[in-house]
């Protein structure tokens, strides 16, 4: 089991780790005061990345070696945006090149040391094959002539916010963008295919529903021991592959199918963990119950899990990546837009709460 972990919230960095007795304590904090919404802890090399972003001065990206400091590295660069005019799908889109957010951070492969992915918005994917000195937009998805029919759901433009390398195949890699469906290369990034058949976006006249390009997953996850199985929380449902994301199935819980956030168990593929909440405008939980919802069945049922959170009324939302699970599928971390951060050792049965003063919770890792 993980005994650290990362939280990054509105209001800067909060590690906390494992003591005696298993009490998890507050021991590390940085960047107080400033937004921080991303944070990747890298094991292949114990390198830690923050992503924050500072509105009026920009997106900052920085990396911590084993031993060092925190220092700023590199942010990816959209390179010069053409004109208007000449057909291709940037300039249909009304979109500017400029940085927004980080909003997806993974490792490569076991086998490429100092390569990441990046995903942001808007909808750019980066790679960087030096742990994060330089970036290279990876142009072969950014030219997709699909790519002018993303649009925002979260936010004004569309964005990448999920990113899993298949560990068998470096090469092979899925992300999920919001609007803009699931996108899989096999070959590194030199060809991609729109793969979200099975999925449907009820938002869409109908004729459009289950149109690839336009789907909203709001985050996709897949399983380390068996990398085909896959799971989304997307804005109309619950879905999940069990054929490396080529086609999906629908699976319905209660009290609802819509939320943010999703953890699969690392060996298991049938045990999958959501935040459940009502849709759209109102995005709070239902009935003010605050619970997590897990299945071990691959979605056939669901049990809705509670004990040791509020008893509510309670209203956290947890955002895309406020929900994590570490190498051991036992024990998950959750943190709230209030501030309030849980783990379990249980896989969900019982909840020990672990701060309710945090600033709003943005994203947290197991390091």
């Amino acid at each position: 089991m993980s005994d650290h972990l990362l939280v990054a919230t509105r209001k800067g960095l909060f590690g906390f780790r494992r003591g005696a007795g298993g009490r998890w304590r507050n021991d590390e904090t940085a960047f107080l005061g400033e937004p921080v919404n991303l944070v990747l802890a890298d094991a292949r090399d114990g390198n830690c990345y923050a992503a924050l972003n500072l509105g009026h001065f920009g997106v900052k990206l920085h990396r911590r070696r084993p031993g060092q400091d925190w220092q700023e590295c590199a942010v990816p660069v959209y390179p010069p945006q053409p004109d208007a005019g000449g057909g291709a799908p940037e300039d249909k889109a009304s979109v500017a090149w400029t940085l927004q957010q980080i909003w997806a951070l993974e490792a490569g492969g076991a086998d490429q040391p100092g390569a990441l992915w990046a995903g942001t918005i808007p909808g750019g994917l980066f790679r960087s094959d030096d742990c994060g000195d330089s970036w290279t937009l990876v142009r072969s998805l950014w030219d997709r002539p699909e790519r002018a029919e993303w649009f925002g759901g979260g936010y004004d433009a569309a964005g990448i916010h999920s990113v899993c390398v298949d560990p068998r195949d470096s090469g092979h890699v899925t992300l999920a963008v919001s609007c803009g469906g699931v996108w899989q290369t096999r070959d590194g990034g030199a060809n991609w295919a729109c793969t979200t058949a099975g999925m449907r976006a009820d938002y869409m006249p109908p004729e459009r529903a289950e149109d690839p390009v336009i789907q909203d997953p709001h985050r996709m996850v897949s399983c380390r021991d068996a990398p085909d199985a896959l799971w989304v929380q997307h804005h109309n449902g619950i879905f999940r592959s069990v054929d490396g994301g080529m086609a999906w199935e629908a699976r319905e819980a209660q009290p609802s199918s819509f939320g943010f956030a999703v953890a699969v168990h690392p060996a298991d593929p049938h045990t999958a963990w959501f935040v459940p909440a009502i849709k759209d405008a109102c995005r709070v939980p239902v009935e003010g119950r605050f619970v997590v919802t897990r299945t071990r069945d691959g979605g056939a049922t669901f049990q809705a899990l509670s004990r040791g959170l509020p008893e509510g009324p309670a209203y956290d939302l947890v955002y895309r990546h406020g929900l994590d699970v570490d190498a051991s599928g036992n024990r998950l971390a959750m943190g709230s837009t209030t501030g309030g951060l849980w783990l379990t050792e249980d896989g969900g049965d019982e909840w020990t709460c672990i701060s309710t003063h945090l600033p709003p919770i943005l994203a947290l890792r197991f390091a």
